[in-house]
């Protein structure tokens, strides 16, 4: 739940105004310009907005939505107070895409998107960046089409973690001097309401999966996992039984069978982005009895079998054998599903080899965008281009991408080791159909990236990963490969860019208790502490240090806050950054991995003289 805070003064919007036409013309700025404001418009032009855009992308919204399926009735209920064409009201998820729009108001363009890579600075990309309530008014936006336009906005937070899920916006005419917005009501109780519904939904349709997995797991031996996009709930058979391909599986099934998904949306063409007027019917919950799962009296590709309506069987990689997947419904909704999984006929049912889940392990914004983007392009045995910095997961990530597609036999070489391309060693590979894990390829000698160039110019379908640490400017030779496989290439978050993921890192980290001993636990001052350090060396530096408290330790109970390193414990030397600080903080970061570390190319990139640059780096400690 978000909390009403007192507006900070405004600039006076006039001299704003004029300085904002100074800065689109390319002349000085005058002083007395909030920095924020200028390394917003600074941020647009990086992003390459223009700032006379007429029409907006339109990028399609997500097909379902457990926000949207949530958000419904209390948007629906405030949507006749907006037809005076006053104000408007929109709804978006994590990623900034507009999921409900309702009323009308100046510079009302329908924009499908309001991310800043679209659009520019808006109140609802600074309330996502901040997490609390944001305002920009008229000259703070860079788009034209918003110069007359004052706008708040509120994020909408998960009930049981607190991530951001989304904003509310409320939008209407420039209203000059006004503090705080005159929708901020509006808007605050808007998503103080969607929190709400989203608390009675998430705990009734958790007791719905658990006692679907319940009514599977009866069977003495039984190997099921539940799974809803949020909760992963496996029976010890299944935990056995399962690889961590397997499981990522099964987690793509049940977002593919629309967890969270009312089937009357689709059915009836429902669009997000237009307000509904008039309220759904009624439904009553549908549970399945899944003791004895229903099998498909169709083919499992057929479409009923994909939208959620009937039960189908699903062949598992890592020779894991078939998962009998059912839809659970609630309300007319698919909320999750359940997976009987049957090793394969000729085969005992044994213990999966246990490997590292760490790729697996987060449900930040950044992790999952980064994932999820690596997998889908990992599902054709083409180049693949994994960068980031040192001990970002990079390796793992690779081997469980190919683990998951089924490649369980790659060719690994290491630069770092000295020279890969030993005499046929990657043609021999390819043709035996093997693919190619190629790690640390900012190490690889000049001969090396020319063999690989010319590879790749005569099989650009080669199945080949590659990893890559940005640092010192690449060659041209090695630049050129990363050229190539530009198109294709993902960039893994740093672990400070993903503090909220360390809980669930933690448990995957430590290794196997040993019989007798507790699992490792922490405190929560201990957590916070490991929350707020900006670990240097990622995975990697976390890694060691859970590992030498699980083999010293001397004590028992939770980890204590006095038990970790000196560094970890006092927390950062540096001030607490400012919300806009961070943000300008993120995309200096962002703009040196982009340029390989060149600071020079980083600062012409940000609009931004090189002294400012080092300066800014400085006061970051970066």
């Amino acid at each position: 739940m978000t909390t009403t805070e007192e507006s900070p003064a405004r600039p006076a919007l006039t001299p704003l105004r004029q300085a904002r036409e100074r800065f689109l013309t390319g002349r000085p700025l005058p002083d007395g310009v909030p920095d924020e404001i200028v390394a917003a418009w600074r941020r647009a032009r990086f992003f390459g907005v223009r700032h006379d855009l007429t029409e907006p992308s339109e990028p399609l919204p997500p097909a379902r939505s457990a926000l949207l399926t949530a958000a419904r009735p209390v948007l629906e209920r405030l949507a006749p107070a907006l037809a005076s064409g006053q104000s408007s009201l929109v709804l978006t998820d994590e990623r900034l895409r507009v999921l409900w729009s309702a009323g009308s108001g100046p510079g009302d363009e329908k924009c499908h998107d309001l991310s800043e890579q679209e659009v520019g600075h808006n109140s609802a990309a600074l309330a996502l960046r901040t997490r609390r309530r944001a305002e920009v008014h008229g000259p703070e936006h860079f788009l034209d089409l918003w110069q007359d336009v004052s706008a708040v906005s509120v994020p909408v937070l998960a009930p049981e973690n607190g991530q951001v899920l989304g904003t509310v916006t409320v939008a209407c005419g420039l209203c000059t001097g006004c503090t705080p917005h005159p929708g901020a009501a509006l808007a605050e109780a808007t998503a103080t309401a969607v929190e709400a519904e989203l608390l009675a939904r998430s705990r009734t349709t958790e007791r719905v999966l658990l006692d679907a997995f319940q009514r599977a797991a009866a069977r003495p031996g039984a190997a099921v996992v539940a799974l809803d996009g949020k909760n992963r709930l496996l029976s010890d058979a299944a935990a056995g039984m399962l690889s961590p391909g397997a499981v990522a599986v099964l987690e793509r099934t049940a977002a593919a069978n629309g967890s969270g998904r009312d089937d009357t949306d689709l059915s009836e063409g429902y669009d997000p982005c237009e307000p509904v007027g008039a309220s759904e019917p009624t439904r009553t919950s549908e549970p399945y009895d899944l003791s004895e799962p229903a099998r498909p009296s169709e083919p499992c590709d057929s479409a009923r079998s994909r939208n959620g309506s009937v039960a189908f069987d699903l062949e598992l990689p890592d020779g894991t054998g078939t998962a009998h997947v059912t839809p659970v419904r609630h309300e007319g909704a698919v909320i999750g599903v359940v997976a009987v999984v049957e090793p394969p006929a000729d085969e005992a049912v044994r213990p999966h080899a246990q490997h590292p889940r760490v790729a697996l392990a987060g449900r930040s914004v950044p992790w999952r965008h980064a994932t999820a983007k690596a997998a889908e392009l990992a599902r054709s045995r083409e180049p693949l281009l994994l960068t980031g910095e040192r001990g970002t997961g990079k390796t793992a990530l690779a081997r469980e991408l190919l683990r998951a597609r089924g490649d369980l036999d790659p060719v690994v070489v290491d630069a770092a080791e000295g020279p890969v391309d030993e005499p046929g060693i990657w043609a021999t590979a390819l043709a035996g159909g093997h693919a190619l894990l190629l790690r640390h390829a900012e190490r690889l000698a000049q001969a090396d990236v020319a063999a690989l160039n010319s590879l790749l110019d005569e099989r650009p379908d080669a199945p080949l990963l590659l990893t890559f640490t940005p640092g010192t400017p690449p060659g041209p030779c090695l630049q050129r490969l990363l050229d190539t496989l530009a198109a294709r290439s993902v960039t893994l978050p740093a672990l400070r860019e993903r503090p909220d993921d360390i809980r669930e890192l933690l448990p995957e980290l430590a290794p196997k208790p040993v019989p007798g001993r507790p699992p490792l636990t922490w405190t929560l001052d201990a957590l916070r502490a490991l929350e707020r350090h900006p670990w240097p060396g990622n995975i990697t530096e976390l890694a060691h240090l859970v590992r030498a408290l699980a083999e010293h330790r001397q004590v028992a109970g939770p980890v204590r806050r006095t038990e970790l390193p000196d560094p970890v414990r006092e927390g950062p030397a540096t001030r607490q950054l400012s919300p806009m600080e961070l943000a300008e903080r993120t995309a200096i970061l962002e703009s040196l991995r982009s340029h390989g570390g060149n600071k020079a190319r980083a600062a012409a990139a940000l609009g931004i003289a090189r002294a400012t640059l080092y300066r800014k780096l400085r006061g970051y400690s970066l």
